[in-house]
C-alpha cells in the first residue's frame, strides 16, 4: 500500500467541542426482533417518533442545518455543534441542542431503568443465539433496509480534520480503511471530497449484504476502476487477519463509526490487535461510537440485557455502550483510577451503570483527542427532553 506524505500533525481534531468538558487527554497536549418484548416497570419519556429515532441513531453533534436553499447532492458539510442553551426557559424553542448535560430527573430514571435491564436479561439460549452468529443479523438488517436507514455522514470532515488533510489535492500517497462500512454512508461521502488522486480507500465490512449493497452502487462503479476505492468481507474479530488486499503497516487512517459497539467484549482485544496491525506507526484511528447513559440505552426492554452495557436489538443486532475510562484502557492499556489494580474491576458509575474495564490484552496507541459528545433532542409539542450521548476520539498508534 503507499506511504502518507501529508504532515497532519497540526490538525486539530473534534473541532465543535473543544471548550466543553472531557475533551483533551489527560496528560497530553492540547494538540492533541426476536425478543419477546415485554414492559417495562418504570415510566420513561415519550417515545422516539420512527423518524426521528432513526435521524439520531448515529446522529453527530449536529444542530438545524441554515435555512435557504441547499443542492440535496452538495456534499459540503453543515456546520455543527453551536447551538447552545444558555437560557433553560428557551429550552423548548429548538429541536436539538448541543453540549447538554442530563439533568436529575433523567439521570434517576435512567438508574432505575438500568437496574430493571439487569434483572430481566436475556435468557442463555437466546444469548447462545445471538452472540454466535452475528453478521446473520447484520446480513437481515441490510436485506430488510438496505441503503434506506442510515443518512450519510456528511459531517465526517468537520468532526476529523485528518480526513480533508488526506483527501485534499496534492495530499500524496493515502490509505484509508473504513471497518464496518455498512451501506457506504462514510465510505461514499469520503469519495465526494476527495481530491487526492493518490488516494485509496477500502471499505470492510462483515456483513456480505452490506458490500453487495456498497458494491451495487453506481458511484463505487465509477471510482473502483481508477483504483482509488476498494470493499471486501471482513470480519474485524479475527485475530491476525487483515482486509483483503491490506498490507500490514500500510494504513495512514482506520475509521471506525459505531463499529466497535457491534462487538462483544471477548472479541475487543483481537479486534484491536488486527486495527494495530494495519496501520502504519502515527497512524490515527478515527474514532466515533454509542456513550454509555444514552437514550438508546435507557430504552432498552426487559430481555435485551446481554451482559453490563451490552443489549441486542428487537432486529437481532447488538450493542455496547462506552464510557471516556473505558475507552483509554482499550486503547492505550492505561486506567484512570489509580485504586483499578486488574482487568476486569466494575466501579459504580453515574445513571448508575458500572464502569467496566475488560479483560484482555490493550494499549499500543496514543490518545490525541477525546470527548464525550452531548445533546438534547426535544419534541416541541410533547414538550418532552431526550438525552443523547456518543464517545468521539482519534487515537495514535505508538
Amino acid at each position: 500500500m503507499w506511504n502518507c506524505l501529508t504532515n497532519t500533525s497540526t490538525i486539530t481534531p473534534l473541532q465543535h467541542l473543544h471548550g466543553y468538558r472531557n475533551i483533551t487527554a489527560r496528560g497530553a497536549p492540547e494538540s492533541e426482533a426476536m425478543i419477546q418484548d415485554t414492559p417495562t416497570l418504570l415510566p420513561l419519556p415519550t417515545a422516539l417518533p420512527v423518524r426521528i429515532a432513526q435521524l439520531a441513531i448515529e446522529s453527530p453533534s449536529t444542530t438545524t442545518p441554515p435555512k435557504g436553499p441547499k443542492d440535496p447532492k452538495d456534499p459540503t458539510p453543515f456546520k455543527f455543534g453551536t447551538r447552545l442553551l444558555t437560557d433553560p426557559s428557551s429550552v423548548f424553542e429548538h429541536n436539538a441542542w448541543d453540549h447538554v448535560e442530563t439533568d436529575e430527573a433523567y439521570r434517576a430514571t435512567s438508574a432505575a431503568q438500568i437496574s430493571f435491564q439487569r434483572s430481566r436479561p436475556v435468557d442463555p439460549f437466546n444469548k447462545q443465539r445471538f452472540n454466535s452468529d452475528p453478521a446473520k443479523w447484520w446480513d437481515a438488517f441490510y436485506k430488510n433496509n438496505t441503503t434506506n436507514f442510515f443518512k450519510d455522514r456528511k459531517w465526517l470532515h468537520q468532526e476529523f480534520p485528518l480526513l480533508e488533510a488526506l483527501t485534499s489535492q496534492g495530499a500524496g500517497r493515502a490509505s484509508i480503511v473504513e471497518l464496518g462500512c455498512g451501506a457506504g454512508n462514510t465510505l461514499f461521502p469520503v469519495l465526494r471530497l476527495n481530491r487526492n488522486e493518490e488516494l485509496c480507500i477500502h471499505g470492510c465490512d462483515f456483513s456480505r449484504k452490506a458490500v453487495e449493497l456498497v458494491c451495487a452502487q453506481e458511484e463505487f462503479k465509477g471510482e473502483v476502476e481508477s483504483g482509488r476505492v476498494r470493499a471486501s468481507v471482513y470480519d474485524l474479530s479475527q485475530r491476525d487477519t487483515l482486509p483483503e488486499g491490506v498490507g500490514e503497516e500500510s494504513v495512514d487512517a482506520v475509521i471506525m463509526v459505531f463499529v466497535f459497539s457491534a462487538l462483544s467484549p471477548e472479541q475487543w482485544a483481537d479486534a484491536l490487535a488486527n486495527v494495530c496491525r494495519m496501520l502504519k506507526q502515527g497512524g490515527k484511528v478515527l474514532f466515533r461510537d454509542y456513550g454509555r447513559g444514552d437514550l438508546a440505552q435507557v430504552r432498552f426492554k426487559a430481555g435485551r440485557y446481554l451482559e453490563e452495557n451490552f443489549y441486542v436489538r428487537g432486529d437481532g443486532t447488538r450493542v455496547y455502550f462506552f464510557d471516556e475510562d473505558e475507552l483509554r484502557w482499550i486503547f492505550t492499556g492505561e486506567k484512570v483510577k489509580p485504586e483499578d489494580t486488574s482487568a476486569g474491576d466494575k466501579q459504580q458509575g453515574e445513571d448508575g451503570e458500572r464502569s467496566t474495564f475488560p479483560k484482555g490484552d490493550f494499549g499500543g496507541f496514543k490518545i490525541n483527542d477525546i470527548g464525550v459528545d452531548r445533546r438534547m433532542l426535544v419534541n416541541r409539542k410533547t414538550q418532552v427532553k431526550m438525552y443523547r450521548c456518543w464517545m468521539q476520539a482519534v487515537f495514535e498508534k505508538l
